[in-house]
């Protein structure tokens, strides 16, 4: 494609096969590159590539192998104890946290809400280290069957925390419309003719995968595609649906924005949020725990589809 082409989010969402949806959440994530003239969105064909040479692990044209990703990079000037003047960090891959920062924007104007689009262990990590201050976590633990706690209580020792709920949500496989290679249980992902393709180290999908791997004795080399990996969910749904792979492991929520993918539910997750206890009291938390419970909120994940949130705003446990 030539660099003076631009397009429409329509015409991206042909061109890549996917939904004009997914195509204005890659822009607002951040991952899609684009520009306004007028009232209008265009996105340059270069950085159509661009998001392409990301979705499949390469560096971008015009930047060295060796650059790190900025959303990767760690935070610096932000401590767990954030001033008016300061900011507050929330770490995670889904949406609602999009959603929960504008509600704290509208009510505190003059801080900086940043949000780090990482996985499960990196942003406990990053809350060990103090550079986040809010961090969900997905992580299952096959010993226990619970979610979060075992984790948070190994890679934070000595920082008492709340793990306080969000939504419950179904992990599954995306496979093509029909599913076609009959993909249903974690044992057919070995099979031969079956390209799979993985989230990240670290990330609660590939926590639970590498943990039904474990218990049901399967061998991830017996795994076609394993090695593959994939920053996120909608990176690793849109994979499946240009026929790059045959299944990936992530959320009903993405599922529902491509029409030619089927969702093949598996395992009802748990979604927390992580925070400090010492920080429970302070004002942005306690405005943050508000909105949890507030209508307007719940209504509008309501409406987005794809969540339980019945134990919203509850705290799970206090370690």
């Amino acid at each position: 494609m030539a660099n003076d082409v631009s397009y429409t989010p329509e015409e991206v969402a042909e061109i890549l096969r996917i939904s004009k949806f997914t195509v204005y959440e890659l822009i607002k994530r951040g991952e899609l590159m684009a520009y306004h003239v007028g009232r209008k969105v265009r996105i340059e064909s270069a950085d159509i590539e661009s998001y392409k040479r990301k979705s499949k692990g390469l560096a971008p044209l015009d930047s060295p192998a060796t650059t790190p990703s900025p959303s990767f990079a760690p935070t610096q000037g932000f401590s767990h104890n954030p001033s008016s003047d300061e900011g507050l960090v929330i770490c995670g891959q889904d949406i609602l946290l999009d959603i929960l920062t504008r509600y704290l924007e509208r009510q505190f104007p003059q801080v900086h809400f940043l949000r780090r689009y990482i996985g499960s262990i990196d942003g406990l990590m990053a809350l060990y280290r103090g550079h986040a201050n809010a961090v969900t976590a997905h992580l299952w633990d096959s010993d226990t069957n619970d979610y979060n706690l075992p984790y948070v209580r190994r890679l934070l020792p000595g920082h008492p925390t709340y793990i306080i709920n969000l939504v419950y949500r179904m992990e599954g496989f995306y496979v093509a419309k029909g599913n076609p290679k009959n993909v249903t249980t974690w044992s057919d992902l070995t099979k031969p003719k079956v390209r799979f393709i993985n989230r990240e180290r670290g990330s609660g999908a590939r926590v639970l995968l590498d943990e039904q791997l474990r218990i049901l004795g399967i061998r991830s080399r017996d795994i076609v595609g394993y090695g593959e990996e994939e920053m996120t969910h909608l990176a690793v749904a849109s994979k499946v649906a240009r026929g790059e792979a045959d299944v990936g492991l992530g959320i009903e929520k993405v599922a529902m924005q491509f029409v030619n993918l089927d969702f093949i539910p598996l395992h009802k997750e748990r979604y927390d949020l992580v925070i400090r206890q010492e920080d429970l009291e302070r004002t942005h938390f306690q405005a943050l725990m508000s909105i949890l419970k507030s209508p307007s909120f719940r209504n509008e994940v309501i409406g987005i589809g794809g969540y339980d949130i019945s134990s919203m705003g509850e705290i799970m446990a206090e370690i």
